[in-house]
């Protein structure tokens, strides 16, 4: 189905050439060619290729980010919003753990929506990726988010995902730095069969491209002749989890469909005809045959980790045995191991709860699709249920008026409201040894709301609302669509749907370009100011407080997503939660690591007191070793080791609460993301490289001392001198630190963001 050719490709006359020759008569400047790259240009104001700084057209946040944004920036010296800013409330709007916490934090957003000058969308209205494609997305544009999932190419926008502090750049009219994005082609031809869905092409995609981290940071630029066989909300479903094979952006070649698609929503004046020119350069083609696509099942827990269906029900016993074993790597021994085998009987296997949601599934087409194929049927028993997420109200409505949501309804399904829980983890929670299949875009551990730590262990599944469909119908049994009579897709939502803006005239708040900077902010009790946060020593001694051998680890395990995510707005309890299910002992860790540092600096005060015994065991160590032990020249800190940390959600939490908490680095063998390393440098920790493990196998409880490590961001040093201290012997170290540029640096130095900002603010005239 997917032909790579690493080699890169040039485009002639609308094909993908790989060979040697059209590599070689490709032009240096051919990347000029993509869409992407006319986007960017557009959009960047440095007037250089190799570096450069973009200003976004919107941005958009929801509920368990906006918070943190909004107190970032208004520490920053924030007036007003100066581009369109969507408040979103899709992913705390049950408002079920933490008693008033949501509500407040739903409040406080409305306010800053007023004062500042911002778009309110409240709880249950939309999804944060359906809001904008239907009421901000459109050719040419970029779109920047704190949701990793931002994701708009299907609509000839740029939309990228990144942590809260990129974010707050915009809002103060800073731009977002990057070197020059390379471009993956996405040649896509054939048509798919019936009961194939966008979520099977997607799945299918980033098995073949995640992997080996093939178009990590690049764009995904989609075209070919297959396009007109998809509808435009079928090209967004795809799209959407693009984010997932760890690509930086999409975009993809418009038409009519696209133009009828933004027509309906209202929005026909912003609709742009992209499609790359003759002689563009990509640095990957991935040549795609819908055609041959299969209906996709991704085990746990991983959406890379999928199989064909077909596949699946031959090798079952093997697979769900492998899936069994990393279950005990991620959670450990649980009371009563998991038993995924037994759900699989005389060749078939039984699911105990399917889903459809949020932005890969809850859309028109997905949901309408389901009900037509369900209609006067059963869609489960007792033991099996099927609960259904429209992506917004106006798509809820649509169903409810041409009578597909009765009909889902009068087949045994349950109809919910906008909500992204069952993404993250807050929603539909199975039973422990649970299975869940979910058209939704992720499926790490505990994605289903799952806790290891209390004993309890579920599972999720990623597949095709098509496939949940025809499963439903036999009772939980998975079935994939292209093994029943599913009716082939004519037309597509641009020929049936009906949206109603009247939904959002009657309870959106939109306030851009008029700020009421009277307009109190409404605080509730858990939202809470930043702790002071001190710029960066001269030396450092870093203390590894966790050392993890994953060969990724997650955004979900760094800061558990679920029932943390009522505590985003208060830093100092949030931060109890790090690491909590990879490694409960983390946070009392690194908190004895932060005590030293704060015995350290009470010592240097005009009446020192005696050090306790593990301070003074920690500087006798420094002084036996001739490295410096005393002064203000000194910090101690905290440091986590990972393989290849950052895969997944942009949540910029993942660096912060290990601020909090005293941390002054990660130290990795790669990042698995630019959004978490840029969360990494914008909260003041050093993203720390490796060359290898033969040099150094960190564990915890090792020191690393960096002498001049202020010097050496300042200067830009790519090899840092370091020591490793360990079992009374002193190792030199070099450690890596990838390209800053000077903002970086400066922000790095600072200790942080807000700090960089705070002092920014000082020197300026009349301050």
């Amino acid at each position: 189905m997917i032909t790579l050719h690493e080699q890169g490709g040039v485009l002639r006359r609308g094909v993908p050439d790989s060979s040697p020759e059209a590599l070689r008569a490709g032009k240096p400047e051919g990347f000029r060619g993509t869409m992407a790259w006319r986007i960017l240009e557009k959009h960047n104001l440095s007037g250089r290729t190799d570096r450069l700084e973009l200003r976004f057209d919107a941005l958009a946040s929801h509920d368990i980010t906006y918070v943190g944004i909004v107190q970032t920036a208004r520490a920053s010296g924030l007036e007003a919003f100066p581009l369109p800013y969507v408040l979103t409330n899709c992913h705390n709007s049950l408002c079920a753990v933490g008693g008033t916490i949501n509500e407040d934090d739903h409040n406080f957003g409305l306010s800053a929506a007023r004062r500042y000058g911002g778009e309110f969308v409240p709880p249950h209205l939309a999804v944060i990726h359906q809001y904008v494609r239907e009421r901000l997305a459109g050719g040419g544009r970029m779109i920047l988010g704190s949701d990793s999932h931002t994701r708009y190419g299907a609509l000839g926008t740029l939309g990228i995902g990144e942590g809260g502090p990129e974010l707050v750049k915009q809002l103060l009219n800073r731009g977002y730095e990057i070197g020059r994005p390379e471009v993956a082609a996405v040649y896509l031809k054939g048509r798919p069969r019936a009961g194939v869905g966008p979520q099977d092409i997607a799945l299918a995609l980033i098995r073949a491209l995640f992997p080996k981290g093939l178009v990590k940071n690049r764009i995904l630029e989609f075209f070919g002749p297959a396009l007109p066989f998809l509808s435009t909300e079928y090209r967004l479903g795809i799209d959407v989890m693009s984010t997932e094979t760890a690509c930086l952006s999409s975009i993809w070649q418009t038409d009519g469909r696209v133009k009828k698609y933004l027509a309906l929503h209202g929005r026909e004046e912003d609709y742009l005809e992209l499609r790359p020119e003759e002689g563009a350069y990509y640095d990957l083609v991935a040549e795609v045959d819908l055609g041959m696509a299969e209906p996709m099942i991704a085990l746990p827990f991983h959406p890379s980790n999928a199989y064909s269906i077909r596949t699946f029900l031959e090798n079952a016993e093997d697979l769900l045995a492998e899936v069994e074993r990393e279950s005990r790597a991620h959670a450990g021994e649980l009371s009563r191991p998991p038993r995924l085998r037994r759900k699989f009987r005389r060749g078939e296997f039984r699911a105990d709860q399917a889903i459809i949601a949020g932005c890969a599934g809850g859309g028109y087409e997905n949901i309408l699709l389901a009900s037509r194929f369900l209609a006067g049927k059963s869609a489960g028993n007792p033991g099996f249920a099927l609960s259904v997420y429209p992506a917004s109200q106006p798509v809820f409505l649509a169903l409810l008026k041409n009578g597909a949501a009765a009909s889902l309804a009068e087949s045994g399904a349950v109809l919910r409201t906008a909500f992204c829980g069952p993404c993250f983890g807050a929603g539909d929670v199975p039973g422990n040894n649970g299975f869940s299949l979910r058209h939704a875009t992720r499926n790490f551990p505990n994605r289903e709301g799952s806790q290891p730590g209390n004993g309890q262990m579920a599972f999720t599944a990623l597949l095709d609302s098509r496939s949940i469909a025809a499963t439903a119908l036999r009772g939980g049994l998975l079935t994939a669509a292209d093994q029943t009579d599913f009716p082939p897709e004519e037309g597509g939502l641009e020929e049936s749907y009906v949206f109603d803006p009247g939904i959002y005239a009657q309870r959106v708040y939109r306030g851009f370009g008029r700020p009421r900077p009277r307009e109190r902010l409404v605080f509730g009790p858990n939202i809470a100011d930043w702790p002071p946060l001190d710029p960066l020593p001269e030396n450092l001694l870093l203390i590894a407080a966790a050392a993890i051998y994953d060969e990724v680890t997650t955004t979900d395990e760094l800061i558990p997503s679920g029932e943390t995510s009522s505590y985003r707005s208060n830093p100092l309890r949030l931060a109890e939660f790090t690491l909590g299910r990879k490694d409960p002992g983390y946070v009392g860790r690194a908190r004895d690591i932060l005590a030293l540092e704060k015995e350290r600096k009470a010592g240097e005060s005009a009446a020192p007191r005696p050090a306790s015994p593990a301070l003074r065991a920690v500087l006798d160590l420094l002084r036996e070793n001739s490295l410096p032990s005393s002064g203000a020249n000194l910090g101690i800190g905290s440091l986590i080791f990972a393989l290849r940390p950052g895969d997944g959600s942009a949540r910029e939490q993942a660096a912060s609460c290990q601020k909090v908490l005293g941390g002054w680095a990660n130290l990795a063998v790669d990042y698995a993301t630019k959004r978490y390393r840029s969360n990494l440098i914008n909260w003041g920790l050093l993203p720390l490289r490796l060359a290898g493990l033969e040099e150094c196998r960190p564990r915890v409880g090792d020191r690393f001392f960096i002498p001049a490590a202020r010097e050496a961001v300042r200067l830009g040093l790519k090899e840092i001198r370091a020591f490793l201290l360990r079992d009374g012997i002193k190792t030199p170290l070099s450690l890596r630190l990838d390209p800053l540029t000077e903002e970086e640096k400066q922000i790095l130095l600072a200790g942080s963001l807000i700090n960089f900002y705070t002092e920014e603010r000082k020197r300026e005239p009349g301050r």
